[in-house]
């Protein structure tokens, strides 16, 4: 019967090592587990906040070219007249599709399916 009992007294033993090591890895899965989550909800939350102060600096810059455009500090100057000529070329580039718009006797509606129709071909 010793040899039985020892066989039984060894598979208990390497039973329990078994599950021992099993619940330490699980454990230590389970920690690891949540640090990826927790460093993943941080970069999120980086992300989002880098994206509020991209929107935020924009809105400064609107707020400055519109209250400053005529007169810029000097730093700004050539970023002020590179808005003003940008808006000018829209302008004129908006007022010459209205010109050809008027020329076809054509409306948005009309635009807007002939560039439907334009991108069925291509599709």
């Amino acid at each position: 019967m010793s040899g039985i009992d020892d066989i039984r007294k060894f598979a208990k033993e390497a039973f329990d090592t078994i599950a021992d090591v099993s619940v330490e890895a699980y454990k230590m899965a389970e920690d690891k587990a949540k640090i990826v989550a927790r460093k993943t909800k941080l970069n999120t939350e980086i992300t989002l906040e880098k994206s509020q102060i991209r929107r935020l600096h924009s809105e400064i810059g609107v707020i400055y070219y519109e209250k400053h455009k005529d007169d810029p500090s000097e730093s700004l100057k050539q970023h002020c007249e590179d808005i003003t000529s940008a808006l000018e070329r829209i302008a004129s580039k908006q007022k010459e599709i209205e010109t050809l718009k008027k020329s076809a006797n054509l409306t948005d509606e009309d635009i807007d399916e002939v560039n439907c129709e334009k991108d069925d071909d291509e599709s």
